[in-house]
């Protein structure tokens, strides 16, 4: 006998991930410090049920190496502290995720801005680079805290030292201005939902090749750390004092050693992993 109940159920699901689907917006692609008409992959067309979504913000005026658009402009544009990898570090990662996992991963990359009115409750993942420069408004920030708070998952990376995480701390005390940012145990499913993660340690960007330090400023220890919600579920990972998106970006430089690119990819799938399950 067929269960009309079930039926209904799987009809409305579908409905809503075409209506899903259909908001997102399409994909879309802009000039980057490092890189600029990066070759599109083959399928690049072609929908997933994940895709790498990039947070795209505002650039603060001071803290650290202050980059901000090639002779001002528009963040929106593109050439800014957000672009810092891309899409190289991105298409990297999202291969990886297709190859490691059996997470449907789209080959390319989302830029997502939180000035668009529901665009990142499309996109569950969201990762930044650089927040040691960024400069979120009061809105962007209540709007990051909402898409949190409803189940989304947000990963920072690539920022380094004392001066770099005040310029952090800055926004993110704006977006959740009453929770705490912990050391993550090592305990934590976070390490350990497809490679067990208890030995880890510090990964450098490309920086180390021409400086042979794994560490920037002072910057000596790596540390991961996050941020919960009330059911204990990790919504907010951060990664300080290393460099996982270069550890992506240059996973296929042989001058880049391999055992940092190893690394820096089982923690960026784990972290995805998670937030797909969490």
């Amino acid at each position: 006998m067929i269960n009309i109940r079930s039926m209904l159920a799987a009809a409305c699901a579908a409905g809503l991930l075409v209506y899903t689907l259909n908001a997102q917006k399409a994909f879309r692609e802009y000039p980057g410090f490092e890189y600029e008409n990066f070759p599109l992959p083959e399928d690049w067309k072609t929908p997933g049920e994940w895709a790498f979504a990039r947070l795209m913000y505002p650039p603060a005026n001071g803290g650290g190496r202050g980059w901000r658009r090639r002779g001002g402009g528009d963040w929106r544009q593109g050439y800014s502290n957000w672009t810092i990898d891309y899409p190289r570090s991105d298409r990297h990662l999202s291969q990886a995720v297709r190859r490691l996992t059996r997470i449907d991963a789209r080959s390319v990359e989302q830029p997502v801005n939180l000035e668009d009115p529901d665009e990142v409750y499309n996109w569950p993942w969201l990762y930044a680079v650089e927040v040691g420069h960024w400069d979120l408004s009061d809105d962007q920030a209540a709007k990051l805290r909402d898409f949190l708070m409803r189940g989304g998952f947000f990963m920072c990376d690539d920022f380094h030292g004392t001066r770099e995480w005040e310029v952090f701390i800055a926004s993110m005390k704006r977006v959740f201005p009453d929770r705490p940012i912990v050391e993550i145990d090592d305990v934590n499913p976070i390490f350990h939902t497809i490679f067990d993660l208890d030995s880890r340690f510090q990964v450098p960007g490309a920086q180390f090749l021409r400086s042979g330090n794994t560490y920037e400023f002072d910057g000596f220890e790596p540390r991961w750390r996050g941020i919960y919600d009330d059911k204990g579920r990790l919504m907010v990972a951060i990664c300080h004092n290393m460099d996982l998106g270069d550890s992506w970006e240059h996973a296929d430089n042989p001058e880049y050693p391999e055992k940092y690119s190893g690394l820096g990819i089982r923690i960026g799938v784990n972290y995805i992993t998670y937030a797909m399950t969490h």
